[in-house]
């Protein structure tokens, strides 16, 4: 007998054969799908825009220069030779410092002359004092005419205007010599100098020009479309030297018409507390606002999700990944932003494509700002 016929019951049945391969097939798909959900879902990529409010009508802005508000040309006032020239081209002065002489010489004979003629208009004044008052004591004994007492008298009053006259001459001429020093009326800068020594003035010619710096201003030109804003906006200067500090500015002066050539106004912006570092001559930027502007953000229409409750935004956070879903007030929609005036804060990162994908229980990924 062959070995067959000692094992009939050897062979194995195909339906056994099949279970058994479609149990171990299950077994390898459970293991695959056990290590898929232990696999963490990766973070969605987004692209934001960060939030910013600004005044929905732009500002506009100007170049200018620092000028001081008051600048004076100094002179003697009075006649002379210049001795001596104190100051020089952008030194800085105080009130009552010195910034010429006059030669004084003959301010001093003048001066002289004046308190001689004083003198001898007070010894004409005595006599004719000392005679009046005889005359007087000679008519009341009856001694003397009236026509001698009134030409006594007559005497004594033109000596007493002489002598007036007199001091009011040695007062004259000391002011005159005191002038023969010109002096700064106020704290500033010396912007040029127009004598030397040697050099023989006249009464009030310039010497000296003096700046105020106690009062500085910024000057511009003002289109046409402008002038509006000028006179009723609010005003900000900030230097080129330092961007990041800014003055509040006040329109003082207007020009009356515009430039023949240019077409604009000439304004001149106060700056009340500017510091020292503000110099005369740097170059400003003025900014000019509308006043009590309503201050508006702008996103990409993209950014707008509405299920039919209202408008809203996803705001993504950097650090954790979390995303909120916002309502926003919307202003206007135009054709390529949505005009927002309020539900997100300064800063925020509102989410700018693909937020109808967009769940608020997944995590997210800001991978760069979108701007448009």
């Amino acid at each position: 007998m062959s070995d067959q016929s000692h094992y009939p019951n050897s062979r194995i049945p195909k339906p056994f054969i099949a279970f058994a391969l479609l149990a171990i097939v299950s077994l390898v798909l459970a293991g695959c799908n056990s290590e898929a959900k232990d696999e963490p879902t990766p973070d969605r990529p987004v692209l934001t825009i960060k939030v910013q409010y600004e005044p929905q009508t732009p500002d506009r802005s100007f170049v200018g220069t620092i000028r001081p508000r008051i600048e004076s040309d100094l002179g003697f006032r009075v006649a002379g030779k210049v001795a001596k020239r104190v100051v020089e081209v952008g030194q800085l002065v105080e009130a009552g410092q010195p910034l010429a002489l006059l030669d004084e010489a003959d301010l001093k004979l003048q001066a002289e002359q004046a308190e001689a003629e004083l003198r001898a208009a007070t010894g004409v004044l005595a006599q004719a004092t000392a005679s009046e008052r005889r005359s007087s004591e000679l008519k009341a004994k009856g001694w003397s005419t009236d026509a001698q007492l009134d030409q006594a008298r007559a005497a004594g009053d033109e000596a007493r205007g002489r002598v007036a006259r007199a001091e009011r001459s040695v007062e004259l001429t000391r002011n005159n010599l005191s002038y023969a020093t010109l002096t700064a009326d106020a704290r500033g800068v010396v912007t040029s100098t127009s004598a030397e020594p040697g050099q023989v003035v006249a009464a009030g010619q310039g010497v000296v020009r003096l700046a105020r710096i106690a009062e500085k201003e910024a000057v511009v030109a003002i289109p046409e479309t402008l002038v509006s804003r000028a006179q009723g906006g609010e005003a900000r200067v900030s230097l080129w030297s330092d961007p990041d500090k800014t003055y509040t500015a006040k329109l003082r002066e207007l020009a009356p018409a515009a430039d023949a050539a240019t077409r604009t106004y000439l304004a001149k912006f106060s700056i009340p507390d500017a510091t020292d570092d503000v110099k005369l001559g740097m170059t400003a930027t003025l900014i000019l606002s509308e006043p009590e502007a309503e201050r508006v953000t702008r996103v990409p229409l993209s950014a707008i999700y509405n299920q039919g409750t209202g408008p809203a935004v996803f705001v993504a956070d950097e650090k954790t990944g979390r995303i909120e879903l916002k309502p926003v007030e919307v202003k206007a929609y135009e054709a390529r932003d949505a005009v927002i005036t309020g539900g997100v804060k300064d800063g925020e990162n509102v989410v700018a494509l693909g937020v109808h994908k967009l769940d608020t229980a997944q995590k997210v990924r800001v991978v760069s700002h979108f701007s448009f």
